[in-house]
This record gives structure tokens, C-alpha cells and sequence, in this order.
């Protein structure tokens, strides 16, 4: 009879929070644990539970097979990141191996064949590897992607494990080698290949585990995150691995058809830490407004984070009253600020309190650039993401370079031994970012209330409008907020250059094809514009799940602007949906950038 399957357990060693010098000397000391990776099909059945003593025996096995099949140390290898098993022993593999692993999306659950082999072929001519590993369901998607490119060998991990073990030796692994390239998620530009050194990966993973989590023994986590996206791989894959902390998987896929396998999974294990983008709390309170929850417990989860985009404060006000009967504490939220350049994470709020929010005069922050407090109706909520990890430098400077004070909005920037080396192979790129002194341009807007910071908004999505700046995201809250019609994820904002100025359009998509609604809706959404922001804008009904994304799942603003101009001829035509969006251009649910 075969043994029943069981999940992994925690202890078994003493905890060691992240104190080694790479990745393979923390497997080698988890492998001494009960800990593991446990994966879950969307209905809660165990499919697979890898201790981390088998994965460090297996990795070590296939990876001495990677060298005797021609890869040499330092060389990329790109895996098309499936949540499950095989994942795990390739990544692991290319460690011990010396290899760099270039973990890639998988292709969406509704986009088109064509769309996926548009979308990875510039990643894998970015990475340049010498293998690309995928599952065989995948593997002629993937061979069509790497046409052109050059790499040696496109194939499964079965093909590798084929290959002879003896007479390869394996290298020696330096805490200042290449740990893996993430591929940003290329909200506003081409997705880009950030290098993240050993040292740089653990050196974050310290800070996540001691000083923000406050990692202790008993903890266990929960995911339905992507592999290849920072928070999903670094946050639920390396950072446990590292502390010797069991998780459990459910593929993002099967979070999206079954929403409260998420928290049905947490109550079972008692996890006690698991994060989500801001929708996916959205996902499990609306679906548990018509489900049966009574058997979920989550009473032990310490750690609800937030982060991926931007924090909505009234969604999770929602999540928190529909699971407090199951125990939920509003408290467990945790705020974050993160993004793949610094490896995950740059600043947590304190455990234990919840969110915290700073309400601000909007005219006075869009006109001066100060976050002045505030009460009435021309306010906006902002979210306090907590205090810099220890051993990292945090500024905000001015358009002239200029660190600016308290309350004062300008451009995030971190320094410290978390933040990457470079993006791969993109040294132009890379100077505009990082500067000789270490100092990493985020891109992000934001400004500093005590130690805390709070982030604003991405200062390349801003609109300038007859000499004024105009936040894309207020005109899509306000949207989502007044108009019952709308959801969270329905509309992004952006300019584009008129006869005689910037216009600005927002495309909203739609749920019905009857043309009352749809030009009530449309006329609904220029009015909150006008009245909130006093802008005549084009206004432009998609179809439901239409809005182009970014790998991981972030609306892309750039992509909407690019497909928004090349759908029409000459001045926009406001009442046409633009004929390049469908439904084949849907992505499945995932994850968006950490923030």
C-alpha cells in the first residue's frame, strides 16, 4: 500500500535566520530540518511534498548531469517557472552547478500563442542562455520562442536527467557570483534582466527573516505567487529556504479559478505568514461572500502581507470584516515597499499594527510637492510601508538631486548590499538607474513621514497637462471608487501627444455590449474626471479582461498607451474600442511589482 502523503514539518535543526554566505550553504543546512516545499492543486489536494534533504540530494544530482551536458559554470539557464517540483530542482541544480537560473513566465491562462512567444523571446535574447528548460506541455511554445536566439539545448528536465552523473565535478559557489537574473515586470519600459548576487540575496533575506518578519520557530508560510516573480520566488522560495521554514504552493492559476484555497490552505497548515497584492484579498473577500467559510481558521496568521502595488486600504478593511469570523486579526497586515532591483524587499511596516494611513491635502501634494495632513473631502489616503531594512541607506531627492525634508515628495532612492549589480548586459540602462556611488534611482515617488516611508506613485506614469502634473492614479481610484460598474484592475490612465497638448485617455473595460450602459458608463467616467481633476478626457471601453499587463500581471501603461495608438489613425475616436484588445490579450491572475 502506498504511504499516505503528508505535508513537510518545521524544526528538526536550530533556526539559522539567513547567516550564510550563498544559497547552497543555506540548502545544505535546511536539508538537516523537517522543513520543505509542499505543492497543492487548486482543490486542496497534496500533489507533491519536497523535503529540502531531497531537493538538496536531487539538485546536486541533476546538477553534476548539467555539467556533463556541456553548461558551464556561469553560464544562464532559462526555466519556464511552473509552480511544482521540477522548478525547484532545476533552480537548485544551476546553483550547485555554478549556473545562473533565469526564471520566466508561464504563458497565460487566456493569452494567445503568439502573444507568449512575443513576450519571452526578448527575455531570452536579453538573458542569452545556453539551456532552456520548460515542461513538455510548454516545450514547443518554447522552442518557437528561442528561434534566433542562440542556445544550445531547449528542452525538459527529463532530457537532462537522461545524461550521466559520474565524472562531473561540481564548482565552487562565491557569495559575489551570480545568484539568478529577475526579469523586472517592465510596467513602464522592456522587461529588463536584474542581476542579483548571492551575497545581495541573503543580505535581504536577513533583513525580511530578523528585523521585519521577526522570524521564529513555528512559523510556516503559504503562497499562490509566481516563481518568476520577485515576491513570489525570493519571498516564498529562497527567503523560507534560507530560515529552514516549510511553505506551502498553490499555482496562481488555481488561486484564480479557487480563490479561498489560499486561506483554506493556511488554515489547514497553520501558516502563519503568506502575502498578496492588494487584489487577491479583493479575490477572497468577494468569493466569500457566497461560500461556506466556517471551516477556516486563520487565528495564527501573524503576518498578512501587503505589497505588489498599490496598497487599497479599503480592501483589506473588507477582507478583514468578512474572515473575522475565522479568527483573522486586521492587525496581522503588514505593509511593504520592494522591488526586484533590491532584490525584494526595502521597507516594512512594524508587525502587529496594522495599516496605517497618512491623509494628505491632494492639492497641496500635487502643487507643491508636500504631503500636508489633512481632513475633508480633497484628501488622499496613503499608506505608511514602514521603516528602511537595517544596514540600507533610504533618500528622497528633488528633481536637481537634492535630499529634501520630511513630508516633502520627490524620488525614492536606496542604497545598501541588497541592491543589484546591474541589469544584464545593459550597462546604458544600468548607469541610469545606479549610480557609481551604489545609489539605486527607483523610479517610484514618494516622501518620508519620520522613519516611515510613503510611496506616491511612479514618477515616469505622471501627466502633464497645460503646464501641471496630473497622477494617473488618482484619476483610476477615483474611477474605481465612484463608479459601482468599475472594479479594481478595470481602468488605467495615461497621456498621449494631441494636435495641441497632451490628451488624456483612460480605457475602461467593460462587462456588457448593450449601448445604453455602455455610453452611461462612458459618459460616468468623464464626468468623475472632470469633477476630480478638471480635464476633458478620451474615454475608451475595452473588453473585460482586455487591459494589457506586464509579465507578472501589473497593468502596463505603457503597453495600454502603445496599443492604444496603434489601433487608431489620426485623432483618437473615443467611442471605439480599439480593435487590438480582446480577450486573447488577457493575462491570467499574478503578480504585480512589489511595493
Amino acid at each position: 500500500m502506498t504511504p499516505e502523503l503528508k505535508p513537510t514539518d518545521v524544526g528538526g535543526c536550530r533556526l539559522r535566520l539567513a547567516d550564510f554566505s550563498t544559497l547552497t550553504e543555506a540548502l545544505e543546512y535546511a536539508a538537516l530540518s523537517r522543513a520543505g516545499f509542499n505543492f497543492y492543486s487548486g482543490r486542496g489536494e497534496l500533489l507533491c511534498a519536497l523535503p529540502y534533504r531531497d531537493l538538496r540530494d536531487q539538485a546536486a544530482s541533476l546538477a553534476r548531469r548539467m555539467l556533463r551536458a556541456g553548461l558551464r559554470p556561469g553560464e544562464r539557464v532559462a526555466i519556464i517557472a511552473e509552480t511544482g517540483p521540477d522548478f525547484m530542482r532545476a533552480f537548485f541544480a544551476s546553483q550547485y552547478a555554478a549556473l545562473v537560473p533565469v526564471p520566466l513566465p508561464t504563458p497565460a491562462a487566456f493569452a494567445g500563442r503568439v502573444n507568449y512567444i512575443d513576450h519571452i523571446r526578448p527575455m531570452l535574447a536579453s538573458a542569452r542562455p545556453s539551456a532552456v528548460l520548460a515542461p513538455g506541455v510548454f516545450l514547443d511554445l518554447v522552442r518557437h520562442a528561442a528561434a534566433g536566439v542562440e542556445v544550445d539545448l531547449v528542452g525538459t528536465l527529463g532530457d537532462l536527467e537522461r545524461m550521466p552523473e559520474d565524472g562531473a565535478d561540481l564548482p565552487s559557489v562565491k557569495q559575489d557570483d551570480l545568484c539568478y537574473l529577475q526579469f523586472s515586470s517592465g510596467s513602464t519600459r522592456s522587461p529588463t534582466g536584474v542581476a542579483v548576487t548571492h551575497r545581495a540575496l541573503l543580505a535581504n533575506a536577513r533583513g525580511i527573516v530578523r528585523d521585519a518578519l521577526k522570524l521564529r520557530a513555528g512559523d510556516r508560510c503559504t503562497s499562490w505567487l509566481p516563481f518568476y516573480h520577485d515576491m513570489g520566488l525570493v519571498g516564498f522560495v529562497l527567503v523560507p529556504l534560507s530560515s529552514q521554514v516549510s511553505t506551502d504552493f498553490v499555482a496562481p492559476d488555481g488561486f484564480a479559478r479557487r480563490p479561498l484555497i489560499w486561506p483554506t490552505l493556511i488554515s489547514r497548515n497553520g501558516a502563519t505568514i503568506s502575502y498578496s497584492p492588494s487584489f487577491g484579498y479583493d479575490l477572497c473577500a468577494r468569493r466569500a461572500m457566497h461560500a461556506d467559510t466556517g471551516h477556516i481558521d486563520l487565528s495564527r496568521w501573524r503576518a498578512a502581507g501587503i505589497g505588489g502595488d498599490v496598497i487599497r486600504p479599503g480592501i483589506l478593511s473588507r477582507f478583514a470584516d468578512t474572515f473575522r469570523g475565522c479568527g483573522f486579526r486586521r492587525e496581522a497586515f503588514v505593509a511593504s515597499y520592494g522591488m526586484a532591483e533590491a532584490t525584494l524587499g526595502i521597507t516594512f511596516a512594524p508587525l502587529d499594527r496594522g495599516i496605517e494611513l497618512d491623509r494628505v491635502d491632494l492639492g497641496r501634494l500635487r502643487r507643491e510637492g508636500r504631503a500636508t495632513p489633512a481632513d475633508g473631502d480633497n484628501v488622499r489616503e496613503l499608506v505608511l510601508c514602514g521603516e528602511l531594512l537595517r544596514g540600507h541607506e533610504l533618500e528622497i531627492r528633488g528633481a536637481d538631486g537634492t535630499v529634501l525634508q520630511e513630508r516633502e515628495v520627490g524620488r525614492i532612492m536606496v542604497r545598501g548590499p541588497s541592491v543589484m549589480t546591474e541589469y544584464f548586459g545593459r550597462s546604458e540602462e544600468t548607469a541610469r538607474v545606479l549610480s557609481s556611488d551604489g545609489w539605486l534611482d527607483t523610479g517610484d515617488l514618494g516622501y518620508l513621514v519620520g522613519e516611515s516611508l510613503v510611496v506616491a506613485g511612479r514618477s515616469k506614469d505622471l501627466i502633464l497637462v497645460n503646464g501641471r502634473n496630473v497622477w494617473p492614479e488618482d484619476l483610476e481610484l477615483a474611477v474605481e471608487h465612484q463608479i459601482d460598474e468599475v472594479r479594481q484592475g478595470d481602468v488605467v490612465a495615461f497621456s498621449v501627444d494631441g494636435q495641441e497638448a497632451e490628451r488624456v485617455v483612460l480605457l475602461v473595460q467593460c462587462r456588457t455590449s448593450d449601448a445604453a450602459p455602455r455610453e452611461a458608463l462612458r459618459s460616468a467616467v468623464a464626468e468623475v474626471v472632470l469633477a476630480r481633476a478638471g480635464l476633458n478626457c478620451a474615454v475608451v471601453l475595452v473588453s473585460h479582461n482586455a487591459l494589457p499587463r506586464t509579465s507578472s500581471g501589473k497593468l502596463s501603461r505603457m503597453r495600454a498607451r502603445e496599443m492604444y495608438l496603434a489601433s487608431i489613425l489620426g485623432e483618437p475616436q473615443p467611442h471605439v474600442a480599439p480593435a487590438s484588445f480582446g480577450p486573447d490579450s488577457a493575462a491570467e491572475i499574478q503578480m504585480p511589482r512589489s511595493s
